[in-house]
């Protein structure tokens, strides 16, 4: 091995590397800037669960009992429900994870000596979200206890507690991250995936010189654009009934929800992600650099869409960079309709969201598509 030549070679990359100034800031500045970002983003100590309460004691104890849940920071609370068909519906929904249904006859239960029962509903589909609430609401219970006990006796033991908190974890009773974690890969396999496949199909093309033959024929910019999804789609939904099946016969995953709203659902989320990649598709000459500009949106789909880490616990800067992915929407649809049984329409919001999505990365592809190759 000639040492000179190795020498030249190891050189001549070292300069080619240099020159190539949106390799070099891919390789410097970005991971720095992913550090800063997630660092602050990713917590895993969810504070702030979104409450709602039911109570139907409307009484001094009952408001103590509320603030006291706020005070251990676990718990925010938003809108009172008018009934405990709406306190289950908005934890259907996603707009509350938590609800708390305090009866009637709380006060007076507690004033003449009796137990006085409350209800604690926790939305279980992420196990690391609700063990925190479900600890805190156990904790001011024993505490409310404890005061209580030492008022009335003054230390000593009463053969009933005071306050009974039953808490009850919805759609995931035990806990088991398998049932959130199954949900979500079908997520974030159709995304990276059907990324990256569309955004190099069409690179691709290009490099071997065929994609200006289908310029030159009567096909619109718009029909190539459908020709290359379309195919796509079907490999989306092929694997999304894979995971899903295998989730559900390996893991014991529950499928509670219609089918026809998941695949609804599922249509949107794919065609997003495969204009997204077209898109991308259009910001790089080569495969590699096009590989590059995918894994910058890989990172933030994984960290902030709430695949792994409670959306709950990211500070809000975090949260509204979360709501301009697709993924975070179609976790939230996934994991209702499988987990909890609900369908398009109690979820709207999610499916318009995906709608927007779909539509706009469609048409931002197809014109930069066009401006590209002229």
């Amino acid at each position: 091995m000639n040492r000179d030549r190795l020498w030249s070679m190891i050189r001549k990359e070292f300069l080619q590397m240099r020159r190539d100034k949106a390799t070099l800031r891919l390789v410097t500045v970005v991971p720095v800037l992913q550090l800063i970002a997630f660092g602050y983003a990713i917590h895993t100590d969810v504070r702030d669960l979104p409450t709602t309460v039911f109570d139907q004691s409307q009484s001094q104890e009952s408001r103590t009992f509320v603030q006291r849940l706020v005070a251990t920071g676990n718990f925010k609370m938003g809108a009172p429900a008018h009934d405990y068909a709406q306190a289950l519906r908005r934890i259907d929904t996603g707009a509350a994870r938590a609800a708390v249904v305090i009866p009637e006859s709380y006060a007076r239960d507690l004033k003449r000596g009796r137990t006085a029962a409350v209800q604690v509903l926790v939305d279980a589909s992420d196990p690391s979200a609700s063990s925190s609430a479900i600890a805190a609401a156990q904790a001011v219970g024993q505490a409310l206890n404890i005061e209580t006990v030492q008022a009335r006796t003054g230390g000593a033991a009463l053969r009933a507690l005071p306050i009974d908190v039953r808490v009850r974890p919805l759609y995931n009773p035990a806990l088991r991250s398998a049932v959130f974690i199954v949900p979500g890969i079908i997520g974030m396999l159709l995304s990276n995936i059907l990324i990256i496949i569309t955004a190099m199909s069409i690179v691709r093309e290009r490099e071997m010189g065929t994609l200006e033959q289908l310029i030159v024929t009567p096909l619109a910019r718009s029909e190539i654009m459908l020709g290359k999804i379309v195919p796509y789609i079907f490999v989306g939904y092929i694997q999304m009934t894979t995971v899903l099946v295998v989730g559900h016969l390996l893991f014991g995953v529950p499928i509670r929800g219609p089918l026809p709203a998941l695949y609804a659902a599922s249509f949107l989320f794919i065609t997003a992600n495969l204009g997204l990649g077209l898109f991308i598709s259009t910001l790089g000459r080569t495969q590699a650099s096009v590989i590059q500009t995918a894994t910058l949106f890989m990172m933030p789909n994984v960290l902030l869409s709430g695949f792994m880490f409670p959306r709950e616990a990211m500070p809000a800067p975090a949260q509204w960079l979360g709501a301009l992915l697709p993924l975070t929407y179609y976790l939230q649809l996934v994991r209702g309709i499988v987990l909890k049984g609900v369908g398009l329409t109690e979820m709207w919001k999610q499916s318009l969201a995906l709608v927007v999505f779909a539509v706009a990365f469609f048409t931002f592809s197809t014109q930069r598509f066009s401006k590209t190759l002229e």
